[in-house]
């Protein structure tokens, strides 16, 4: 069973609570959320890599059937980049390293920032 994490932001409040599966292992990250059809407002992924990095960070988007809000985070919390990802497009790479990526509804997008503090926390 996958654990879930909220995601808070301290630099502007969020609309609804953003609670999202956690993602570390090789598998969940490569599979993400392709061959979804739909994604509820609350609900998301959030891809854990070991290190702030912009190439293990990158996003694919093949047999994503949905558009996802992504949002790149540093290990300091700090959004560095953050898109409209569409589906079906090979690669998405932030603009700055990071260690999590976010993926979320499109409604979500400006929710967040660059230079917005995040904070994620077990539930």
């Amino acid at each position: 069973m996958m654990k879930t994490v909220s995601i808070n932001n301290f630099s502007r409040p969020l609309r609804r609570p953003c609670l999202v599966n956690y993602g570390a292992s090789f598998i969940c990250q490569l599979r993400g959320l392709t061959f979804r059809r739909k994604l509820d407002l609350e609900d998301g992924l959030l891809l854990v890599q070991k290190h702030d990095n912009r190439i293990d960070s990158a996003i694919h988007m093949l047999f994503v059937f949905i558009p996802l809000a992504v949002v790149w985070i540093n290990s300091a919390g700090i959004v560095v980049d953050r898109r409209l990802a569409l589906p079906w497009r090979l690669i998405y790479v932030p603009r700055a390293p990071a260690k999590f990526v976010l993926e979320v509804h499109p409604d979500r997008l400006e929710e967040f920032c660059e230079g917005d503090y995040v904070r994620i926390e077990q539930t």
